[in-house]
């Protein structure tokens, strides 16, 4: 008999009632009561699994069963009825139950209540927990509701390359791929690499992005980025997921829009596609996220200058570790001063002094601010970038001079400028982090399926 897939089964349980059916999947746990017994059985496609309900009497090989560790893969075929006035809608009495791989006392997931740090050092393993199985499901949906967002407003998807030459961001902190010999001891020679010059992994797809918006109207790009910087933060990892969208004839008003349309949609989404992974988390990760969420989605974004957030922030300075001023950064605590104190939901600040923000950000009239604002949320802090990009030519040449930045590096970039340039807009977010603030996750290493960061690359 064919196996069923527990999504399937969870659509129309009904469908089933009374019929004889078969399931394979892994044992979350094994409860032995002499003559009956259960096993939590889950196959991977929903969040919770299915009860298998054991008996002497209708199982030849009960006592073998019965002494199974979790982790343990099994076929199952039995009974399937409706329970409707029990904790599960629905089980499985087993008649015949295969064992294909039966874990021994080495099964590094044998009890509950593991710490953080346990399951990231057996990260291979960790998505057969409820919780990692919960944070990758949202994981997998969320980017199918952003697909879906950006080809409902008519953006295309554009595959930027991952080898690049030039740093978009302007700081330095690229991973280097060459094809010499790293271990003769002779030094690389940029001219001998296969490309003909030094060649980085791409730490944003934002240039190349801009080429195609120049072209195709409104394009986004949704893939691996990379920066060598030796950050041991929570929010930080050496290779996260972006996704960056750029814009023709798109002004910064018009910037600020797509971003709370696009987070408002993909929350939405997951309320529709993913109530019981959310409850989960509401429940044992973060109480109140429900809460939390339906007040991006119900709520307009608040949008303040940072000239007046400094305002705001600098009368409550005596709260700070790091004071501010005019000119400097807005820390994480300030952050979440403003979003969760203030404004009580997510916040544009926007026209940031040029000197604290990257070269091609379009410069104000004043000559001291850029056109960029951050999308601030509560708890986590900075969500998005974006800015409105600098579209004039000599403009944009005199900041790459004046940030001692190689004009060569940029050539192409620059005769965007020349050749039809317009007006136009673009941001990144790091899905990585959204994904931390739609399951309520403290730490950026328990998104991803297998972290890059510092001495972190074992699997």
């Amino acid at each position: 008999m064919k196996k069923l897939d527990l999504n399937v089964i969870k659509k129309d349980p009904s469908k089933y009632e009374g019929q004889v059916i078969t399931v394979g999947g892994w044992a979350r746990s094994v409860r032995d009561m002499k003559n009956f017994g259960f096993i939590d059985l889950n196959d991977g496609t929903t969040f919770k699994g299915l009860q298998i309900v054991l008996n002497t009497e209708k199982l030849s090989n009960y006592a073998e069963v019965a002494k199974l560790n979790s982790g343990s893969s099994l076929m199952v075929k039995g009974l399937f009825k409706l329970t409707p006035n029990a904790k599960q809608p629905y089980e499985l009495e087993a008649e015949e139950i295969e064992i294909i791989c039966a874990t021994d006392s080495t099964y590094p997931l044998q009890k509950k209540g593991h710490t953080m740090e346990f399951l990231r050092e057996n990260a291979y393993l960790r998505p057969r927990t409820n919780l990692f199985n919960a944070v990758f499901r949202v994981r997998s949906e969320a980017q199918f509701a952003l697909h879906q967002f950006f080809n409902s407003q008519g953006f295309v998807n554009l595959q930027a390359p991952i080898l690049t030459s030039s740093d978009c961001e302007g700081a330095g902190e690229l991973f280097k791929v060459s094809t010499q010999d790293i271990y003769s001891g002779k030094k690389l020679n940029p001219a001998d690499e296969l490309m003909g010059k030094a060649v980085y992994l791409s730490p944003s797809c934002q240039l190349e992005g801009e080429a195609f918006a120049l072209a195709l109207g409104k394009i986004y790009t949704f893939g691996p980025s990379f920066r060598a910087e030796n950050s041991h933060t929570i929010k930080h990892a050496n290779e996260f997921w972006h996704i960056e969208p750029e814009m023709a004839f798109y002004e910064l008003e018009d910037d600020m829009d797509v971003m709370e349309a696009m987070l408002k949609y993909t929350i939405n989404y997951l309320f529709e596609k993913c109530p019981e992974e959310l409850k989960f988390f509401d429940s044992f990760v973060e109480k109140g996220l429900i809460d939390k969420l339906k007040n991006v989605t119900d709520n307009d974004f608040a949008r303040v200058t940072y000239t007046d957030a400094i305002k705001i922030l600098e009368k409550n300075n005596d709260k700070f570790e790091f004071k501010v001023e005019w000119g400097s950064d807005i820390q994480t605590e300030h952050e979440k001063y403003l979003t969760d104190v203030v404004y009580k939901k997510p916040v544009f600040v926007y026209n940031y002094p040029k000197d604290i923000k990257a070269f091609y950000m379009k410069l104000n009239d004043d000559g001291k601010t850029v056109k960029a604002t951050d999308l601030l949320c509560p708890q986590v802090g900075e969500l998005c970038g974006a800015s409105e990009r600098e579209e004039r030519y000599d403009v944009l040449m005199n900041r790459i001079k004046e940030l001692g930045l190689n004009e060569k590096d940029y050539w192409w970039f620059l005769n965007l400028r020349k050749f039809g340039s317009v007006k136009h807009s673009g941001f990144g977010m790091g899905f990585d982090r959204f994904i931390m603030y739609v399951t309520g996750m403290q730490n950026i290493r328990d998104v991803l399926p297998f972290p890059r960061t510092p001495n972190n690359c074992e699997f």
